[in-house]
């Protein structure tokens, strides 16, 4: 009997196609697709080396590898990707969720238990953050805002898919959905801080993530400073700000905060060791 439509020769000619493409992880890629193709667990490719998949199984698997070698994100494809170990759906209308921004979460974390009150997440998108946050802090409401609408619905829909009680997301433009004289004790944000002749942006994943959660106006900081200035009116005392932003935004990020009241301005590495969140305390009214 032929082996060659078997899961392991599958496996093997995707991960040469995927090599031979380009991507940084073609292993992974083609077990993540095969898996999706099949509806099995990564176990399953692991037990059954050997099995045989039919005619429709082998279709539907060369589908989905042909628009991974077209570039397309597998987070898109499958229409999911894990976030500090949270299974979120995610869609082309939203960044997909990336590890260096659990960086954010951990700190995020760190200063949460030393105070009380509401968390909001600013640029929402999936829900990532706010539903992470909210996961750790039952006890803790935590809003997302998101512009687009379509962004609120789906990171709705992650937050019940979870059975994440205490997060709740709304639409519009950064503080907008917010109710005026609201406090937070933590406002996050990973917003769009890339410039626009960044050549990242015509490069991998992030050519088929919507720009406009990507670039700012301003060097990349046009939002970021926007946020720093209204966020004031929106901490409670001792509450912080914090943001994810670019690798080389660290002295600039710290110098804003610090030029608008803000105390205890630190940036934080992420896992590659490049300056990624800046945070700033508002003070107490002396």
């Amino acid at each position: 009997m032929s082996t060659e439509n078997s899961v392991e020769n599958t496996l093997k000619n995707a991960v040469v196609r995927l090599q031979e493409s380009g991507s940084d992880s073609p292993s992974l890629d083609a077990a993540v697709l095969l898996c999706h193709a099949l509806d099995k667990p990564r176990s399953f490719l692991l037990t059954w080396p050997d099995k045989l998949l039919d005619a429709e199984q082998l279709a539907q698997f060369a589908s989905l590898l042909e628009r991974r070698l077209g570039g397309e994100p597998v987070a898109y494809i499958v229409g999911e990707r894990e976030f500090w170990s949270l299974p979120l759906d995610v869609a082309p209308s939203t960044l997909i969720p990336r590890p260096d921004t659990e960086r954010l979460v951990e700190i995020a974390l760190d200063k949460a238990s030393d105070s009380e009150g509401d968390i909001l997440d600013l640029g929402t998108g999936t829900g990532a953050i706010a539903l992470a946050l909210a996961t750790e802090l039952p006890n803790r409401r935590v809003w997302g805002v998101d512009l687009k609408e379509d962004a609120r619905q789906l990171a709705s829909s992650n937050a019940k898919k979870l059975n994440i009680p205490n997060c709740e997301f709304r639409s519009g433009s950064w503080f907008d959905p917010i109710e005026s004289g609201t406090q937070f004790a933590l406002i996050v944000s990973n917003p769009p801080y890339i410039e626009k002749s960044d050549p990242h942006l015509s490069q991998g994943d992030v050519r088929f993530e919507p720009l406009s959660a990507l670039v700012a106006e301003d060097n990349g900081l046009a939002d970021i400073k926007y946020i720093s200035e209204v966020a004031r009116s929106y901490l409670q005392p001792d509450g912080w700000l914090m943001f994810e932003h670019g690798y080389d935004q660290g002295i600039a990020v710290r110098d804003l905060l610090a030029s608008l009241g803000y105390d205890q301005v630190e940036t934080f590495k992420d896992y590659g060791n490049n300056d990624r969140v800046t945070i700033g305390l508002w003070p107490k009214k002396k």
